[in-house]
């Protein structure tokens, strides 16, 4: 395995972002990994490390690049009352900055780079609200992305016009989403929706609710990892690259 921190121009200046590949010397499909709002740490390389290892160039850039390279900083012990919700106020304005034209143009950007390093389809997996900005960057570049795993997703359905779930038609990609369980948000009602959506606009889709899985199960580096919920996400992950990505480009 071979892994760099590299630099990748946007429209709107320079994400930083971890690039893992085998070192074998051949192309290999691609795959961008979005983060959560907890920023690209030694979690997040360490998850595209273990893609990478299965055949894969992954590159996951940092979402927040437009606060800095360490936007997030440290995180505290989570395991504190209320201090989750303390970092969310912290984190807060990175996430509203995400706008769907600033996603729009730097999924682009990230597209491009990662098609350097990488040979055939692209797939995107995404935790949290890097699940959501995935679907964003499926809609948008419907003919670049041809999977996406979404995990611990939420937001996906909301009142507001601008609501993932109303612009999904354009996807072409095979989407699985491994929603958390009794998650606020991504509701059992929530995800009903979301589905209905999925289904007009004829979108190959799966949805699994993992039972008894929090919101941020595969992330070890939080209370509220679940390991037989994070094992699962990677046999999910991995089966749908193999029959999108590998299959599509050959090297299955």
């Amino acid at each position: 395995m071979s892994s760099e921190t590299i630099e990748i121009k946007t429209k709107d200046g320079t994400a930083d972002a971890y690039l893992s590949k085998p070192d074998d010397g051949a192309a290999h499909p691609g795959v961008l990994l979005l983060m959560d709002a907890f920023g690209v740490r030694p979690q997040i390389e360490q998850m595209a490390d273990r893609i990478a290892s299965r055949g894969y160039t992954v590159l996951a850039p940092n979402l927040f690049y437009r606060g800095g390279r360490d936007p997030v900083g440290e995180m505290p012990d989570m395991s504190e009352e209320g201090a989750r919700m303390q970092f969310f106020q912290k984190l807060r304005p990175l996430m509203e900055e995400l706008t769907p034209e600033r996603i729009d143009s730097d999924g682009d950007a990230y597209l491009s780079r990662l098609e350097q390093d990488s040979e055939g389809p692209i797939a995107i997996t995404g935790y949290c609200m890097g699940a959501r900005t995935g679907l964003r960057i499926a809609e948008t570049h419907p003919d670049r992305v041809v999977a996406l795993g979404g995990f611990h997703a939420g937001g996906l359905v909301t009142d507001a016009p601008e609501s993932p779930h109303r612009n999904v038609g354009q996807v072409q990609a095979e989407l699985y989403f491994g929603f958390a369980d009794e998650d606020q948000s991504m509701t059992p009602e929530h995800i009903a929706e979301f589905e209905r959506a999925l289904d007009d606009a004829g979108i190959s889709y799966r949805t699994d609710v993992y039972e008894g899985a929090a919101h941020g199960y595969t992330m070890s580096d939080m209370p509220v990892y679940h390991e037989e919920a994070a094992e699962r996400h990677y046999d999910e992950l991995f089966a749908l690259l193999e029959r999108t990505t590998k299959a599509q480009s050959g090297t299955g």
